[in-house]
């Protein structure tokens, strides 16, 4: 498989300058590692690599909510760092991939960034409108991705036909399907497709073409809505406007309407996102144009 300028092979492990296309020198590594209160080894591990996805995604959300209220996304690392880091906020997949990748190269992985065909559970031939990483850690290929929302990875999956990787109640497993890898997730039914993807060299141009037509197309997934996930261990939780589903490991269900007030108190609390209070006021001001909603507070899981 093919890795791109400034990527390693899983055997030799010959130190290469990572490609400047991708920004990497714009990375506050310091400032990362505060964000998500990661504070173990910086060596080039396999349990390095998994602590360090495990911090991410169990510190920065996932939301399009700059979308959400017409704005664009900036794939250029200063301004990721800005949004993700300093800003307290979350991001979609490619700001959480580009910036996990800057941090893990700058600690001296091997990084390949690729684009998806996201499938969820649908086999269709979609545009590439997601972002995976391939790692090389301990002389074998790992497949990584922060960013993908509250089906997705908690810890990487080994980029092997078969391989599964198990995390409290879910578990992911890729396979081949002809010249390309597919990401799947267990469901009550059986193996559930995510998305696709080829190890094959790309360029920071493809992301920026691919990025500005998820945030802006309007047959985007992310246009014309809400959209907040989070992924633990136990739960996985999905906001769109004002829906809130919440899937547990124990195969329970539960979807709850909530308020303008209470959306915004679950960004800032559950969903950890730091919104500042003219945002907030938009977010509620979109939110008031769709139907009616209950006043009653969110009931947390032991509630419902």
């Amino acid at each position: 498989m093919a890795m791109e300028k400034g990527a390693l092979s899983p055997v030799g492990q010959q130190t290469v300058r990572p490609d400047p296309q991708w920004g990497g020198d714009l990375l506050d590594l310091d400032a990362y590692l505060r964000r998500t209160g990661y504070d173990g080894p910086l060596d080039t591990s396999v349990e390095t690599l998994f602590a360090l996805h495990r911090a991410h995604k169990e510190s920065i959300a996932f939301e399009n909510l700059d979308v959400a209220l017409g704005r664009g996304i900036s794939l250029d690392l200063g301004d990721i760092g800005r949004k993700l880091v300093d800003g307290g906020r979350g991001g979609y997949c490619f700001e959480h991939n580009l910036l996990l990748a800057a941090v893990l190269e700058r600690l001296g992985f091997p990084v390949t960034r690729l684009l998806a065909r996201v499938r969820n559970g649908r086999r269709l031939t979609r545009y590439r409108a997601h972002t995976v990483l391939v790692v090389s850690a301990g002389l074998e290929l790992w497949a990584v991705d922060a960013g993908f929302g509250a089906e997705g990875l908690i810890e990487p999956v080994r980029l092997g036909a078969g391989e599964v990787t198990k995390v409290g109640a879910w578990s992911w497993r890729v396979i081949r399907e002809q010249d390309q890898w597919v990401l799947q997730t267990l469901h009550e039914d059986g193996w559930f497709d995510l998305y696709t993807f080829r190890v094959e060299r790309h360029f920071a141009v493809d992301f920026e073409v691919s990025n500005y037509y998820t945030a802006h197309h309007e047959r985007s997934t992310f246009t014309g809505k809400v959209i907040a996930m989070r992924g633990t261990e136990d739960v996985q939780q999905t906001l769109v406007d004002r829906e809130l589903t919440t899937r547990h490991g124990d195969g329970r269900t539960e979807r709850t309407v909530l308020s303008g007030d209470a959306v915004v108190g679950l960004l800032r609390d559950t969903f950890a996102i730091r919104l500042t209070d003219r945002d907030a006021r938009l977010l509620r001001q979109r939110l008031a144009a769709l139907a009616p909603a209950p006043q009653d507070p969110i009931p947390t899981p032991q509630e419902a």
